[in-house]
């Protein structure tokens, strides 16, 4: 009891005492955030963000995504939400996404509607420079969804992906990256892996335009679709960025996914991403 008494008389104390040293440096911490923020993206290229393809640039935003995506029975599910939400640049070369639940309509009376999984992003950027000395960058990704979803509208386990993200700019055109896989957390035989890879074609035009064509491709290992592929063409076209007061800017984006492979589990998919950069 004495040596417990002890213990809490000296957290109390260092408590006291650090109170103040620790206020000033979240202070500090809080007060630099957005010089912190300017710094780390002027180091990158300026591009702009893909309809479908997740960015290797390092952003501070608010993203909502739409998605309509129809199946072979021709039956339209709606994704409000589009696993997509806050992003922050907590640290130099770092960025964390938080992507809340979407909702899905299924509109399908066999099929309960309702929210999706959480899913949480982090980046670190490996490599970069921007426009005026090389226009590349280099980003390794770890994401993680988790089955929070109802009814039937998630995933049964965890699933982890590592991803890595690369760019490369020439003038007005600018190619983006990625290439992740899905890994299960559980039942890997019967949900299977995923291999995903994205990349988008960019020319900027006019400011504010920037027309893209987007190859969206996924191959299926184990599972019931193992072996399988699917891939699709996405036209699209993001405006952006336009400036709505302070720090805070608007972008809006569309795509339509074309599917070019024999197997596809959806097709004829619209995109619609809005996002506030600040």
């Amino acid at each position: 009891m004495y040596i417990w008494a002890k213990t809490v008389s000296l957290c109390a104390f260092l408590s006291l005492i650090l109170s103040p040293v620790l206020a000033r440096a979240q202070d500090a911490y809080s007060s630099n955030w957005f010089n912190r923020v300017d710094r780390t993206q002027a180091e990158q290229p300026h591009w702009i963000t893909p309809i479908a393809t997740t960015t290797p640039r390092l952003e501070e935003e608010f993203r909502y995504d739409i998605f309509w995506q129809t199946n072979p029975e021709g039956v339209t599910t709606e994704n409000y939400g589009g696993s997509k939400g806050l992003e922050l640049i907590p640290a130099e070369k770092v960025e964390v996404i938080l992507s809340p639940p979407p909702y899905i309509a299924h509109n399908n009376p066999t099929i309960r509607d309702g929210f999706g999984d959480f899913s949480l992003l982090g980046k670190y950027r490996l490599l970069s420079s921007n426009e005026e000395h090389g226009n590349y960058i280099l980003t390794a990704f770890l994401g993680m969804t988790l089955p929070t979803g109802s009814h039937t509208n998630g995933a049964r386990h965890a699933i982890i992906t590592p991803t890595i993200a690369y760019g490369k700019g020439f003038s007005h055109f600018a190619a983006q990256g990625t290439f992740a896989i899905g890994l299960p957390t559980g039942d890997t035989n019967l949900l299977g892996r995923s291999y995903t890879w994205n990349n988008a074609f960019q020319y900027h035009v006019f400011r504010k335009l920037w027309p893209e064509v987007e190859l969206n491709s996924t191959f299926f290992q184990e599972g019931k679709n193992d072996g399988k592929k699917q891939n699709f063409v996405t036209p699209g076209l993001v405006l952006g960025r336009f400036h709505l007061g302070k720090r805070v800017g608007l972008t809006v984006g569309g795509g339509y996914q074309i599917a070019t492979t024999r197997f596809h589990l959806t097709n004829h998919n619209a995109i619609l991403s809005i996002r506030f950069p600040f």
